[in-house]
């Protein structure tokens, strides 16, 4: 019997065609040179790391985001879109005409009426735009000058989980990368001692049990798993595992790592892996945000007057207020992307009590925070975004009474807010029917607030591409167009 010769072992450092290949298509080698001139300096913007080569596209309005996710969607009818004819119909029957047909959620389809309600809180005309404001947001209301209220989002999603899957990542299914991933993978960091995207959430300051949030929501999906969210806690330490263990010296910390990073660089050179590269980069990062994150987190030196600016929660660690102040603080260090999450807005029932309580949480903190931006020359070429996932419905979810009532999930229009980087001040955008049921003028689809934010970023949306299963993939999948109207 003939024995075939016993092939010699493949050496990584003289790899076979095959080999050569595979880790041309993983992002080693040639392929990977953009990245590494990216990384040192040269083919992107000064004072960045990371990023695709010839990105931004075109000068950039904004270099960061500031995104305050309301989670739970506040009433538009109790905070911007005012509507004064419902007084006038409160307690008749929401018309055919205007429903048109349109669904509803479960939790409100087996009504046998569906009333109108107006809101209980007064309304009033603030700043040169003339926007209407509720009582509710006073401190907002000193801001209408330098921000864009828009009244007329809308999105395809009617329940939470798809719809705030749908805002945050351009798709209602789980899956694909978040908006703040799309950012960092596009443009780098601006501080290579901090993650380019970080996500903080709020403690909920209704009464009501609130929806959760998941992890994936500030995900990579299948983009590298280096351009995930990373979460600050509100305790101990913001980032799990950042301090060295008892007995571990920053020196033995140091060899220690440089020991595990020639072996990750050795199985990297091996199997062609970027999530190896992945690994060494974290590692890395972890190390010098050992120093970096105590000193973000030291609020000592801020003056008295900044925690009057924001507010008596702003020295409450979890907070909305501390988590905006930490913001503007991350926004200075050129972070490139921060979220933060505000939970209790889902007001089915029990509204008045429950928005009068996040109303007063969030609003003197999110005007303090533009206010902030823009006496510290941060405003220009910082983006904020105040909003939700959907609205609520003018007609009242269970029975309506005095001084009380909830609103159901309203997906048709909604109203958001933007401010800085590139969005025009003072305006109020878009306009709904007498009931804030239906866009009757300028709607802006989830699609399209994700192209405009793109776009004062200096990136085409329909560039901004990511190969996946033989598909390119977008943040705006197959739509988004650019509202032009609402840049300056």
């Amino acid at each position: 019997m003939m024995h075939q010769p016993v092939k010699p072992p493949v050496n990584p450092l003289d790899p076979t065609r095959r080999h050569f290949f595979r880790q041309g298509a993983a992002g080693i080698g040639i392929p990977a040179l953009a990245s590494m001139l990216a990384r040192d300096g040269y083919a992107a913007d000064p004072g960045t790391t990371g990023g695709l080569p010839g990105i931004p596209h075109f000068a950039p309005k904004a270099k960061r985001i500031i995104y305050l996710h309301q989670s739970g969607a506040p009433s538009q009818l109790e905070t911007f879109d005012y509507k004064p004819t419902l007084d006038k119909l409160h307690g008749t029957e929401l018309p055919g005409s205007i429903r048109m047909g349109q669904r509803i959620t479960g939790m409100t389809s087996g009504q046998s009426a569906f009333p109108v309600v107006r809101s209980i809180f007064k309304f009033a005309q603030h700043g040169k735009s003339g926007a209407w404001v509720s009582e509710l947001l006073p401190h907002t209301a000193k801001i209408v000058d330098d921000i864009a209220i828009v009244r007329t989002t809308n999105t395809d999603a009617i329940n939470h989980d798809p719809a705030i899957t749908f805002i945050q990542t351009g798709s209602q299914q789980p899956g694909r990368p978040s908006f703040g991933s799309w950012v960092s993978y596009g443009l780098g960091s601006e501080n290579q001692n901090m993650p380019a995207f970080v996500v903080m959430i709020a403690q909920t300051s209704g009464i009501n049990t609130d929806q959760p949030l998941f992890s994936r929501l500030w995900g990579n999906g299948f983009l590298p798993s280096k351009y995930q969210g990373v979460n600050f806690r509100a305790s101990g330490d913001p980032v799990l595992y950042l301090s060295d263990p008892p007995g571990i010296s920053k020196e033995t910390r140091r060899r220690m790592l440089d020991g595990v990073a020639k072996l990750n660089h050795m199985n990297a050179e091996t199997y062609g892996d970027p999530e190896i590269e992945t690994r060494i980069a974290q590692y890395e990062m972890a190390y010098r945000m050992q120093t970096s994150v105590p000193e973000l987190m030291d609020l000592s030196k801020e003056p008295q007057s900044t925690f009057d600016l924001y507010g008596p929660d702003a020295r409450k660690p979890g907070t909305y207020a501390a988590h905006c102040l930490m913001a503007r603080r991350m926004a200075e260090r050129g972070v490139r992307f921060i979220q933060i999450y505000k939970r209790g807005w889902d007001q089915h029932g029990d509204l008045p009590r429950d928005i009068a309580l996040q109303c007063q949480s969030v609003d003197q903190p999110s005007a303090a925070l533009v206010q902030d931006l823009k006496q510290r020359g941060l405003l220009d070429d910082t983006l904020v975004i105040w909003g939700g996932e959907f609205g609520r419905t003018v007609y009242c979810q269970g029975k309506l009474m005095d001084g009380n009532y909830g609103r159901d999930h309203h997906p048709r229009c909604f109203s958001t807010w933007m401010a800085g980087g590139g969005i025009k001040p003072g305006l109020v955008y878009g306009e709904t029917d007498d009931f804030s049921y239906n866009v009757v003028k300028d709607p802006v689809p989830v699609h399209d607030v994700q192209a405009t934010v793109l776009k004062c970023l200096g990136i085409d949306h329909k560039r901004l591409t990511f190969k996946f299963q033989g598909r390119a993939f977008r943040l705006t999948d197959v739509a988004g167009e650019v509202v032009d109207g609402l840049l300056a």
